[in-house]
């Protein structure tokens, strides 16, 4: 029987099984039989190969089935043909009725197993074979390290790398290239590097390949581009595969130069219709910045590849152009391109930058519409998107639907109420998570500890620290910056500095908030000495750190370094000051009288002064009691922020100190028509984790009498020590009877006598206030740290106050 008569007799078995016509089946075999009726075993073994060509693996099996005479081939086709197509326990099942099993046989199992991700059968496998006296080959070695390298089996692929050793295989080159890809992927890229050194056959382009694509998906950029350089001064042929693997080390090191020769090297090859390719480009030039070639380059494109699209917009958004985002996915959906579910998370994060709500939505019903709502990916993406807009009711909405929930869930809804300042929140949902046996990644740390920083709750704040400690995460930057944050912003600096000590790697983050930090608690002169040491480090300094600095200058009275680092910015680092720097300024020259020269800087100002300005020059005329200027602060004040209380309460309080009492009852009169109320202020202290909160003339706390009983005490031996009520403070229109009694019972004094009934001798007391402290207050504070020997820090407002035998840090300059 000549093959084209096999052939046919092949496809019209086909048509009989998946029509079940038996008449069909006479027809055709009555048609064999006139062209002769002896089936040489060669022939039925093609034809159940063309069978399978076809698909048709049941049709096949009926035929190999009704096989008189079956041999290896047969076998070895029908085993190949289940295993490749996952029907494993079918080719497991034939694999044991074979008479015989040679290394193809075995082989063509173990792949099949490895293909579908069965790793610890297709392993057995691997070690049964030899047990039973069958000598791996080349492709056999492959399937196994190339399992190991899909699922990181680091340990089994060194077993299997010791008996490639011992069986004399390790100098083959397609099990060395093998080892090295596994290595690579394992993250044990000195490992690649040695096997690749010592290749007998360096002119295997696979191998090269194998050794890029490891040192770019180990993050390091640089060396791939160099073994690039060195393969193609090998004259080693760069494939479909090496291509896609150098850009993305190009992109991921901003290598925009290097990618464009890469380019040319792709034009040359003739690659360039490559869909896998072109993609790369496009997202090797987004990731450097150059939308433009890559937007040439996506038109240039003959097939609407949706990756590629992705990737251009993912660049856009990665470069703040919102809209442009925005107009390439409207122009992917007119064209009818396929939108998965990479896309709709790139478009979502456009809306971070556009806060454009009603377009947002319309995305959302898209999602719903085309099913992607259930993809965890797309649900992620929305999450993110509403929380970092502020819409939490959106954002809990869509989150609790979400069946599947994982580590980017949580840390897209947490870090978003970190982001809209919802703290409470976000420690609510740190817990939540614990609970529910999802553990935090360095992410959701870095975040939660930004949480613990701006509510200073340092117990909190150390048991996630503990937690971060136990974890199996390695150092982060990010975290360590945050560790160093949330200590300084605790008054804790000895913590703070001891993790900016052991970080090996310190960004201006690291350094700024270590200088932003000293600033806050009272040591200004210090922070002068890190800045100085993060220049000599080699770090420049950012516009944040500028104002850390400026800050520290401030509140340290140290007008001529301000002055100094303030005109350093444009001059030195080309960074233009804002608002934020003029108010530290103006701050400064406020502080020390200067309020003609912060009145010059003001009207001298390059950008608009905002209410961070306004109320840095109201807070100087209150201290300096300059009611002229001040008014002039506070009535811009009413414009910009009409319903803050700040400014009426700064302008009362400036008229009363200057003995105006009229006018303070009439700005307290304008603030209430106005509907503006006033923050009450209060003073807090956390005991044994429980939050203990007093106001002015409190007496709601269950141990009410000890405190009041207690302060009484404190008033009667400060005085002795010397401690005067300083009536400038006391701001009612009262006798002086009743002004120094109201003195006495402002809420930071009852925190503190609880803090003395309740905190053991030799811990600090801690007490937390909403506002600035008082000056009678923070008198008082210094002569109760004095006579009762205790430290007392006290956070207010505006920095940290460490209180120590009759001293501040703040040198009494705050």
């Amino acid at each position: 029987m000549d093959r084209l008569t096999l052939g046919i007799y092949a496809f019209s078995r086909k048509v009989w099984y998946q029509l079940e016509h038996a008449e069909l089946d006479h027809q055709v075999r009555r048609f064999v039989n006139s062209c002769g009726t002896v089936h040489s075993r060669t022939d039925l073994n093609w034809a159940l190969r063309n069978l399978l060509k076809c698909g048709g693996i049941d049709d096949a099996r009926k035929l190999f089935d009704g096989m008189p005479d079956r041999d290896e081939c047969s076998w070895n086709t029908m085993i190949g043909a289940y295993a490749n197509s996952g029907r494993l326990n079918e080719a497991r099942e034939l694999f044991y009725e074979t008479p015989i099993k040679s290394c193809i046989t075995w082989s063509s199992l173990i792949s099949g197993y490895c293909r579908h991700g069965y790793d610890v059968e297709a392993l057995e496998l691997f070690w049964e074979m030899q047990f039973m006296g069958e000598r791996p080959n080349q492709f056999t070695w492959g399937s196994v390290l190339r399992v190991c390298s899909m699922y990181a089996l680091l340990e089994k692929g060194k077993q299997i790398h010791a008996h490639a050793i011992k069986t004399q295989f390790d100098s083959n080159a397609f099990v060395v290239t093998g080892l090295v890809d596994m290595y690579a992927k394992c993250k044990c890229i000195s490992e690649a590097e040695y096997l690749f050194e010592l290749a007998p056959d360096k002119r295997n382009h696979v191998l090269w390949t194998a050794m890029v694509t490891g040192y770019s998906q180990n993050g390091d950029g640089h060396k791939a581009i160099e073994r690039f350089s060195d393969m193609k001064r090998e004259g080693i042929d760069c494939n479909q595969f090496t291509f896609p693997s150098i850009l993305t080390a190009c992109g991921s090191v901003s290598a925009c130069s290097f990618g464009a020769q890469v380019h040319g090297c792709i034009v040359r090859s003739g690659l360039g219709a490559n869909v896998f390719v072109g993609s790369a480009l496009v997202d090797m030039y987004s990731k450097c910045g150059d939308l433009n070639s890559a937007r040439r380059f996506l038109e240039t494109m003959e097939v609407d590849d949706p990756v590629s699209w992705n990737s251009m917009i993912v660049g856009c958004v990665r470069q703040g152009l919102g809209e442009e985002a925005l107009s390439l996915f409207r122009m992917m959906h007119s064209r009818h391109m396929k939108i998965d579910e990479f896309t709709y998370p790139s478009v979502l994060n456009c809306f971070s930058l556009v806060m454009d709500m009603r377009n947002a939505m319309t995305v959302h019903s898209l999602i719903v519409k085309t099913g992607f709502e259930a993809y965890k990916l797309v649900n992620n993406a929305l999450v993110d998107m509403y929380a970092k807009q502020g819409y939490f009711d959106y954002a809990f909405h869509v989150f609790k639907r979400m069946t599947d929930k994982d580590v980017i869930s949580w840390t897209s809804l947490l870090t978003g109420c970190v982001r809209t300042k919802s703290y409470e929140e976000a420690l609510r949902l740190f817990c939540e998570m614990r609970i529910m046996g999802i553990y935090p990644d360095q992410i959701v740390i870095a975040a939660t500890l930004s949480a613990c920083a701006e509510l200073t709750v340092l117990e909190f704040g150390k048991q996630v620290h503990a937690n971060f400690l136990k974890s199996s995460f390695g150092s982060s930057l990010s975290v360590d910056n945050s560790l160093v944050s949330m200590y300084a912003k605790c008054g804790c600096l000895e913590d703070a500095n001891e993790v900016f000590d052991s970080m090996e790697i310190r960004d201006v983050i690291t350094w700024t908030a270590l200088i932003v930090g000293y600033a806050q608690n009272g040591r200004g002169k210090d922070s002068l000495n890190f800045y100085d040491d993060m220049i000599a480090s080699g770090v420049k300094p950012d516009f944040i750190t500028f104002i850390g600095l400026l800050f520290a200058c401030s509140h340290a009275g140290l007008t001529e370094h301000g002055w100094s680092y303030f005109q350093s910015m444009d001059k030195v680092y080309g960074i233009k000051p804002g608002p934020e720097h003029y108010a530290c300024m103006i701050d400064l020259l406020g502080r020390s009288g200067k309020l003609t020269e912060a009145k010059e800087l003001l009207n001298q100002m390059d950008v608009e002064p905002d209410a961070t300005v306004w109320k840095a020059l109201l807070g100087a005329c209150r201290v300096h009691g300059n009611v002229e200027l001040g008014e002039r602060a506070a009535n811009n004040l009413f414009e910009l922020e009409p319903k803050n209380a700040v400014p009426y309460v700064l302008l009362s309080n400036l008229y009363s100190a200057a003995g105006k009492w009229e006018e303070a009852a009439k700005t307290r009169r304008l603030m209430k028509l106005r509907g503006v109320s006033k923050e009450p202020g209060c003073s807090w202290i956390e005991m044994s984790s429980k939050v203990h909160k007093f106001m002015s003339e409190d007496r709601s706390h269950p141990r009410t009498a000890e405190i009041y009983s207690k302060v009484d005490e404190i008033m009667i031996l400060i005085k002795e020590a010397g401690y005067v009520p300083d009536m400038n403070f006391a701001l009612h229109d009262m006798d002086e009877e009743g002004k120094e009694l109201g003195l006495a019972y402002h809420s930071e004094k009852l925190a503190v006598a609880f803090g003395l009934l309740t905190v053991p001798h030799g811990a600090p007391i801690r007490i937390f206030k909403n506002l600035r402290v008082c000056g009678d207050c923070h008198t008082a504070m210094k002569y109760i740290s004095g006579v009762f020997h205790r430290h007392i820090i006290l956070r207010d407002s505006n920095c940290f106050h460490h209180f120590k035998e009759g001293t501040c840090c703040c040198s009494d300059y705050w």
